[in-house]
This record gives C-alpha cells, sequence and structure tokens, in this order.
C-alpha cells in the first residue's frame, strides 16, 4: 500500500494555522464589570469601621508581609465593599465567629463588633444585584483528560481510554477543568497526534477488512493494587492478592489478556497465579519462572463490552522464616506488566458499530465520491466541533481525502485522516466561545448570551464531562434550547441519565477528595483489616451516596447528616453493621446517629487521616474548606510536627498531645479554629472504623467551636453542621459553579451565589433546584463582552 501522506505533519500545521485566531482570552480585563449602584455609608466607616481595621487588623494584615496573605489596606482606603465583595465577607465571618483577632491580641468590645459587622452587611446588601451582573469571561478551556476520553467515546464509539496516556491535567481552584491551567505542553501535542491516529484506526476500517488488533499495555507502575514495588521493574505481591486495572472493552468479542510475571520462589511448589476479568478467574496457571527470566501467561477469551477490571491475583501464598535457606522463606509473585489485545474481529464479521457511525455512506461510483466525502467529514466534523461546520474548515478537512484518494488510497483511508485531523483541531480539542450566531441580546454591561451551540457545550460538559447528545444537539440547531422550560427540562433529563456519572465521578471526587483515596497507605500493622477490596468500598460508598442524592432528587442537606447509606458485605462488616451480604452495594438504614453523611465515611476519614493515625487538623481542615467554605490560612512556617507513631511510642491520646502542640501561641490561632471538628470525629480511626477508646484511655470527642456551640461526638457535631444549611449551600453553590464555569470566582460573582443560594432554599435544598440555578445563572448563560 502506497504510504501516508504525512497526516501528523499536516495535521499540525492545520492545528497551528488553527490557533491563530484569537479567542476568549482569559487575560481580557475590558468591561470589569458594573460598579454598585449605590454607596455605603461613608460617615459609619469613617467612625466605625477604619478604626476598627485599624486597630485590630491592619498590625498583622497591612501591606507588608501580611499574614495567610490576607490584607486590609485596600478596605481602609474607601468604603466600597462592592469591589472586594470576598474581603469583606471574610472580614465579616471572622470577626463574627470570634476567629480574629487571636486570642493572644486586644479583643474588641461588643458594640466594635456590632458596628463592623452591620456597616459590612448594610455595604454588601447595597451592591446592585439586580440587571447588571457582569458575568464574568472563560479562559479558552481544551478538554482535560476525563472530558477528552468521554467525548470520544461518544463521538466515535470507541469505548477505551486513551487519555490514560496523556499527562496529568493541573489543578486550579480545587479542580482540574480550569481554563486558567490546562495548558498544552509539547509532549501533550505529541500525544494528542498519536491519540488521534489510534483512535482512527480502531474506528474505520480500511478496505472493509480489519487492521490488526488494538493492544494496550500496562507496565508494573501503571498496576493499581497493594503490590510493592521493590524489585526491579515489578510489583511484588506478597501476600494473597492482585493488581490489575481498568480497561474499557469496546465491544462483545474475543480478547487475549497477557500476563508478564515470575515468582520468588520457596516451598514445594511454584508461585499460582490467576487471571481475572472482574474478579472472575479466567484462567489459573502455575508461574514457575524466576527473576531474570520472566514468563508470559495468556488467556484467550470472549469479553463483554464495557469498563472492566484485569487483573493478575496471587494465590498459594507461603511463609516460612525459620528455614536454614534463605531462598526458600519466602514465596511471593512479581507481576511486570498486563497486555490486552482485542477485539480480535473474526474474517467476514459485521464491521464495527464506530465504522457504521463515521463512515454511513460510501461511494458505489467515483463521481459519488466527493459527494459521500463531504456528507460524512460534515456530520463528523460538526458533531466534533459541537456545532456546525463552516464552509472554510470543511474545505481544509476534505484536503486530507483528496490526497489519500491521489495517493491510490482506498475511500476509507481518506475519511481516516479526515477524522484524524478533526481530533487535532484546537476546534476539537478547546471549548472555544468565539463570538460566532450570538444570539439576539442587549451588548451591555450584563454580558452577551451565548448561543444555543455554546449553551449546549457548557450544560453537557458541566453534567456528563462529554459533548452533546443528539437531543441537546437538535434543540440547539433548531434556536429551541433556551426557549421556554426546555432548559430546565433538560436539566433534569440529563440527570437521570447514566452519563450523569461523570458528575459523580469529576465533580463529587474532586470537592470530597475521593480521589485521594487511591494514594492512601493505612499501615498495615495497626489496621491489618485494610485491604484493597475495602479501599475500593469506601471510595463506592461516597459515589452511591452521592449518585442517589443527585439521581432521586434528595436534599443537598443529607450530605451533612441523614440516616441511611450505601453498603455491601465487605464495608458493613468494616462499619459493625449486621445484616448486609454479598457485594453488590445496596441501601442501609442507619441506627443511631454517630453515622450517616459525608462526614462520617470511611473514603473521607481514611483520606483525611495519616498511615498510622487520625489528624484532627486535617479532618478540621476538611470540614471548613468542603463543608463551611472557610479555609483556614496557611501554617506559619517552621511549626513543629507531631511525632510519627510508627517511631516514638504513644504517651497519652492524640488529643492529649495535639493540646501539648497548641500551647505554642503561634499553634493556638489557627489551632483554635482547625482542631474542633476534627476532634469530635476521633472515636473514627485513621480507616473509618469505630473506636471508644486509644491507648487504653477513654476517646475524648468534645469540642467547642469558635462561634461558642459546643458538642461531644459526630452526631452532635452533624447537627451543628447542619444548623448551617445556609452556609453549607453557599460553599457547595460556590464550588459548583466553579466547576460549571471552569474558572475560580470573582468579588462580582457574590451576587450570583447569593441568588442561587436562596433559589435552593426556595427549592427545598433540592440538588436539582441547585444545578437549574446554576445552568440559569448570567455567569452560565453569558459571557463578558
Amino acid at each position: 500500500m502506497p504510504a501516508d501522506p504525512c497526516p501528523r505533519r499536516i495535521a499540525s500545521a492545520l492545528l497551528l494555522l488553527a490557533l491563530l485566531p484569537a479567542a476568549s482570552r482569559g487575560d481580557d480585563k475590558a468591561g470589569a464589570g458594573p460598579k454598585p449602584a449605590a454607596k455605603p455609608d461613608a460617615a459609619a466607616f469613617e467612625s466605625a469601621v477604619r478604626p476598627f481595621l485599624a486597630k485590630h487588623c491592619a498590625g498583622c494584615h497591612g501591606e507588608k508581609k501580611p499574614k495567610g496573605n490576607v490584607s486590609v489596606a485596600a478596605l481602609m482606603k474607601e468604603p466600597q465593599a462592592g469591589a472586594s465583595r470576598k474581603l469583606w465577607s471574610k472580614v465579616k465571618e471572622s470577626v463574627e465567629g470570634t476567629l480574629m483577632p487571636p486570642e493572644d491580641r486586644p479583643q474588641p468590645s461588643k458594640h466594635e463588633v456590632e458596628a463592623l459587622v452591620g456597616w459590612i452587611e448594610s455595604a454588601l446588601n447595597q451592591t446592585d444585584c439586580g440587571r447588571t451582573v457582569d458575568p464574568g469571561r472563560v479562559t479558552i478551556r481544551r478538554l482535560n483528560r476525563a472530558e477528552y476520553d468521554n467525548t470520544i467515546r461518544d463521538l466515535v464509539g470507541v469505548d477505551f481510554r486513551p487519555a490514560d496516556d496523556f499527562p496529568s491535567d493541573d489543578v486550579g481552584y480545587g479542580f482540574d477543568n480550569i481554563g486558567d491551567v490546562l495548558s498544552v505542553p509539547p509532549l501533550l501535542m505529541e500525544k494528542y497526534l498519536a491519540a488521534a491516529e489510534d483512535i482512527a484506526g480502531r474506528a474505520i476500517v480500511v478496505g472493509g477488512r480489519p487492521s490488526k488488533p488494538p493492544l494496550k499495555t500496562w507496565e508494573a507502575e501503571a498496576l493499581e493494587g497493594p503490590g510493592v514495588s521493590g524489585d526491579g521493574d515489578a510489583q511484588v505481591l506478597a501476600s494473597d492478592g492482585e493488581v490489575g486495572v481498568s480497561h474499557a472493552f469496546p465491544q462483545d468479542d474475543a480478547y487475549v489478556i497477557r500476563v508478564r510475571a515470575y515468582g520468588q520462589q520457596a516451598g514445594p511448589e511454584p508461585a499460582r497465579m490467576a487471571i481475572r476479568v472482574d474478579g472472575k478467574p479466567l484462567k489459573v496457571v502455575d508461574v514457575p519462572a524466576v527473576q531474570g527470566s520472566p514468563g508470559t501467561y495468556e488467556v484467550r477469551e470472549k469479553i463483554r463490552a464495557g469498563n472492566r477490571r484485569v487483573s493478575a491475583a496471587f494465590l498459594n501464598d507461603y511463609y516460612k522464616p525459620d528455614d536454614p535457606d534463605p531462598s526458600r522463606r519466602d514465596r511471593n509473585l512479581a507481576v511486570l506488566s498486563i497486555e490486552v489485545e482485542g477485539p480480535l474481529r473474526a474474517p467476514g464479521s459485521r464491521l464495527p458499530e464506530s465504522h457504521r457511525r463515521i463512515v454511513f455512506k460510501t461511494p458505489k461510483k467515483p463521481s459519488e465520491f466527493q459527494d459521500c466525502a463531504v456528507e460524512v467529514v460534515q456530520r463528523f466534523a460538526s458533531r466534533a466541533y459541537r456545532r456546525p461546520v463552516t464552509g472554510g474548515e470543511l474545505a481544509k478537512l476534505l484536503r486530507f481525502v483528496d490526497l489519500a484518494r491521489e495517493n491510490g488510497d482506498p475511500f476509507e483511508r481518506g475519511i481516516q485522516l479526515a477524522v484524524e485531523a478533526t481530533l487535532v483541531s484546537p476546534q476539537f480539542l478547546y471549548r472555544a466561545e468565539l463570538n460566532r450566531g450570538r444570539r439576539k441580546g442587549a451588548k451591555d454591561a450584563s454580558g452577551v448570551p451565548l448561543n444555543d451551540f455554546e449553551v449546549a457545550s457548557r450544560l453537557s460538559y458541566f453534567l456528563w464531562s462529554s459533548m452533546p447528545d443528539e437531543e441537546l444537539t437538535r434543540l440547539a440547531v433548531e434556536g429551541k434550547l433556551l426557549a421556554e422550560d426546555n432548559l430546565v427540562k433538560q436539566v433534569r433529563r440529563m440527570l437521570r441519565d447514566r452519563k450523569a456519572g461523570a458528575l459523580v465521578e469529576n465533580f463529587a471526587g474532586q470537592w470530597l477528595q475521593l480521589r485521594n483515596l487511591k494514594a492512601a497507605s493505612p499501615d498495615r500493622e495497626q489496621f491489618p483489616s485494610f485491604d484493597e477490596p475495602l479501599r475500593q468500598a469506601m471510595g463506592q460508598e461516597s459515589e452511591a451516596f452521592f449518585a442517589a442524592v443527585m439521581r432521586e432528587d434528595k436534599s443537598i442537606l443529607d450530605f451533612l447528616d441523614c440516616d441511611y447509606t450505601y453498603l455491601n458485605e465487605r464495608l458493613a462488616k468494616h462499619y459493625g453493621i449486621g445484616g448486609v451480604s454479598g457485594e453488590k452495594f445496596r441501601m442501609v438504614r442507619l441506627k443511631g446517629r454517630e453515622r450517616g453523611g459525608l462526614i462520617t465515611q470511611a473514603a473521607v476519614l481514611t483520606v483525611t487521616s495519616n498511615p498510622s493515625r487520625t489528624s484532627p487538623v486535617k479532618r478540621g481542615k476538611w470540614v471548613l474548606e468542603q463543608i463551611l467554605g472557610t479555609p483556614p490560612p496557611p501554617a506559619p512556617p517552621n511549626v513543629p510536627q507531631l511525632a510519627d507513631d510508627r517511631k516514638e511510642p504513644l504517651k497519652g491520646t492524640l488529643r492529649q498531645r495535639m493540646e501539648q502542640h497548641r500551647s505554642n501561641p503561634s499553634c493556638a490561632a489557627c489551632h483554635s479554629r482547625l482542631d474542633p471538628p476534627g476532634f469530635g470525629l476521633e472515636n473514627f480511626d485513621a480507616v473509618g472504623a469505630w473506636r471508644d477508646k486509644e491507648a487504653g484511655m477513654p476517646i475524648d470527642a468534645s469540642a467547642k467551636l469558635p462561634g461558642g456551640e459546643s458538642f461531644r461526638g459526630p452526631a452532635e457535631l452533624k447537627a451543628i453542621l447542619r444548623s448551617k444549611k445556609d452556609q453549607f449551600t453557599r460553599c457547595l453553590a460556590e464550588k459548583m459553579l466553579t466547576y460549571a464555569l471552569g474558572r475560580g470566582l470573582e468579588d462580582f460573582d457574590g451576587c450570583t451565589v447569593d441568588r442561587i443560594v436562596q433559589a435552593v432554599a426556595d427549592g427545598r435544598y433540592k440538588f436539582s433546584s441547585l444545578v437549574i440555578a446554576i445552568v440559569k445563572s448570567d455567569p452560565f448563560l453569558k459571557r463578558r463582552g
């Protein structure tokens, strides 16, 4: 077959040319937004507010080296609350909650506090939140790894994860879909080119003949499980267990799974290994191979389409430490790689669904070639670009079809090249909003309305982390997406769709920091019950819980406290709850109030602990940041750490040692705020199991919050958090709005958040009321002109 006409080089040139037009720059400060319509009370500012800031705040938070990087210098210059809404709110919260000034500083009188708080509330309420709300501008965003994988799945129909080979996405404002941090380093551009070629090769069959089966290999460092890296390039299983990977099988078909492994041999028999899919053994083999001469063990099996776990399990652990021969004391299994080849399409088999989806029409004679190419490429590019493709864009892509034809290649080969070029185009890789085809609307300080295609993309990537489906696209084409109550209907439909699982994985996973669970490494000697099945069950509980609140449209206050959760037998046993059997998760009603809500779930408790002990500081910080939206200032430098339990013996309970740590005045200011919520969770150990004693002494789970509320144990702590429902709603609204927009929130977004919080309260705190309020907000439907 003739050589390919340099598709990568041509695609790269097309990419660079397409990047030339300016688009949605996040650093464009033009039209920075309206000013407040009313001015705060200047006399009260001069008589009460400025003196308060000068006396109690400026000493530590002035212009030069302000503590916590918080400066009140700008606040003291003029009584303008709207321009610094976030900072004024923070001052109010800190003073009202007795967080500031620190205990070792002169304290303001009740009258001084009331005067300051009253002025701030009045000033913020006078900000014009009516018709002139600045919607802000989102930096042009590329698809992150999750969005890329999901978009390829829905666009092409090849259900695999090409972005697993991409560099990790940077995180900003707590999420990995923020435009300001999603750069494109040269390595990623190479990965895009390679992925486009791979995807087109998998999706389209050239000349009616299947190409060689796709092959995916995971080296040892990519394998997930309890293996211990310590023997060259292998993951070593030192006891019965498994290492594996998640793989998306694109279709029902035959596949070959290969495992390269060897045994650290001991005892009367060689190491034994099972090759499993979703925990089901496909083949059990002896592994007589040794280090330096590994063996390859494979199984061919028909496997159903979908995401499945492929693993290698060690079955016959052997340990005899007193054997006089050191080489015969310990049998282990070392796994170097796992490989999946397939699907292995049989000759003459039906063309894959991905081929039929893209190449829906083929020319029967030469005269039909051009018309077929136009129809096929136009439909694919319009779906990939998430809007109608322009004539100029279509002409560029059709050049690839013509080049293949001139080279003597089949029609399908030309379509392959056009698909590759489409997948490396900025119009696919970026979600650009370029002022094309705007909906009719006033172009004033309140922003420019997005068109229906742009709103459809914002909505689908918010809820599904993927491209719009046929229904959203149809409404956009007809110009009806924003008509009547269609937008609300689409939100409700999309939240019920299985693809809304992306909101659980990508929003909840980052908000709750569940992604850190994979890296958690509790000390196995202190917590012998912790294993890989338990780790997976912990994550599934939190995901199933969030999904239930979302899909069943429950109250978001259930996140704070409720009388149910989702368990399987393994996790129920860990919690000490009986009557649950099997691996399947199901809703379980809880007795008592110790469990229930996010802060008592094992996943959250584990990621906010240290390997050898709990951490009231980490847990308290998590509650402040993720539940109340009041993150503490960064720790001062040179703060001594608590001793590691594994290096120094325990002296009293952790709380007693924390009290000694807090005796340092430089530590007390922060810890008085951080520790109380964490102390309320001390009945849960570092892997979330209940305990009544520590080091032989009763647990003291009582504390007093800076605002004055006292509690004892998790049940009373949760009750206090639930009483702060509007504060929690604001925190969750800010985080979800940040995720939905792909940018950090600014002072001018305060009015939008106020409206969302009110809408959620009016909607009885239903999950859908939060999402609908975000989707109907100006920042979501408009952009700065």
